[in-house]
């Protein structure tokens, strides 16, 4: 199937070939502004799906409008028809199609050349009004307020929000090109004359700008997210795309003494605490029991033992860990526990605790084992 892909450099089009790509769809036929014109007869007549994704959204002259969005259309299906070429067309139009502005007038202009070429030539045609896309490699400071607050928040640099009330319609760009491919091949999500997205996201303007924040600010706190919550998961992801290229990684602080070291890595209300516990060799840590806090020692380095004494018995327990065999061991309530490296190398354990230290309610009391 040879899949002919308009604004192939554009941030749909980008998206949409590289996850063809992914699914081994191998003869796409890429066409942007920088191709050669002579080719795209030659490319329609080859077609067997069109993705038609070009357009015009920030011209110089409001002319442009029109000429992006209709004319090159117009050129588009001329062409199709010239060579009896009745393959399925797709075309990105815009929720602003039902707005009175130039822009709007021209997608809906563009929208109706397609509907009245379907009509004439009995060819499948698809018309999707997307409401705002945002994801990874989307142009900031363009046309697109989530990638001009990502890219300007990761790098430091001022926003401006008129108005933090105002309700935005969100679709992510994942969605967007799984919709298409679902299109390619027959299942599109039709509603009426239009496609559509099945995932649209509504939040506040404001509700984003926070979100973004907070995800700059998790990096000094040592937080992530909610995963658990679609929108919040998308738009993190959005965020860590626009970090600048010198700016990937970030220091944690590390506890340094003669034992060795406590690093924390995550903190979050409800998933717990992650650190790093680096001991020397022959030492010694913990020595505590917890009422309601617990925890999950994974050796990763090294090699010791773990041992645990319930408070109210002498008989002590010991499981002995490395990092040859990679196993968990809970610390269970109730239970006084320490760990000891036995090896001559540091050992390295990766701790998780049910919630983050709290020094107020630290739920630690010191007892030998």
């Amino acid at each position: 199937m040879k899949i002919l892909v308009t604004g192939a450099k554009g941030f749909i089009g980008k998206n949409l070939i590289a996850e063809l790509r992914n699914r081994k769809y191998e003869d796409i036929i890429e066409y942007d502004r920088d191709t050669d014109s002579s080719l795209l007869d030659e490319y329609c007549k080859e077609a067997d799906f069109v993705f038609h994704l070009a357009g015009v959204n920030r011209p110089k002259e409001k002319s442009e409008f029109i000429e992006g969005n209709f004319g090159f259309t117009s050129e588009l299906l001329n062409s199709l028809k010239k060579h009896n070429n009745t393959c399925p067309v797709m075309i990105s139009s815009s929720i602003q199609a039902e707005l009175d502005n130039p822009y709007g007038e021209s997608k809906k202009a563009g929208e109706e050349l397609l509907f009245a070429y379907g009509k004439e030539t009995g060819g499948k045609v698809l018309v999707y009004r997307f409401p705002n896309v945002f994801g990874k490699w989307c142009r900031p400071n363009y046309n697109s307020a989530i990638a001009t607050f990502c890219h300007n928040i990761a790098h430091d640099l001022p926003i401006q929000v008129n108005d933090p009330s105002v309700l935005m319609k969100l679709v992510y760009i994942d969605d967007v090109v799984n919709e298409l491919i679902d299109a390619l091949g027959g299942n599109e999500n039709k509603v009426d004359l239009f496609c559509e997205v099945a995932v649209v996201h509504t939040i506040t303007l404001g509700e984003i700008v926070d979100l973004i924040y907070s995800f700059k600010k998790s990096r000094e706190n040592r937080s992530v997210p909610n995963m658990s919550d679609a929108f919040t998961k998308k738009l993190y992801s959005t965020y860590l795309s626009y970090l600048p290229e010198d700016k990937f990684s970030y220091d944690l602080k590390m506890n340094i003494d003669q034992r060795g070291s406590f690093t924390e890595f995550i903190r979050t209300p409800d998933r717990g605490q992650v650190s790093v516990n680096i001991s020397k060799p022959g030492i010694t840590k913990g020595s505590h029991w917890h009422h309601t806090k617990n925890e999950k020692f994974l050796v990763v380095s090294g090699k010791g033992v773990i041992r645990f004494r319930k408070i109210d018995s002498d008989e002590v327990l010991e499981y002995f860990v490395s990092g040859d065999k990679m196993e968990v061991v809970d610390i269970p309530t109730g239970y006084t526990h320490n760990i000891e490296n036995l090896g001559d190398t540091d050992m390295v354990t990766i701790m998780w605790a049910n919630e983050p230290f709290d020094p107020e309610k630290p739920d630690t009391y010191y007892l030998e084992v």
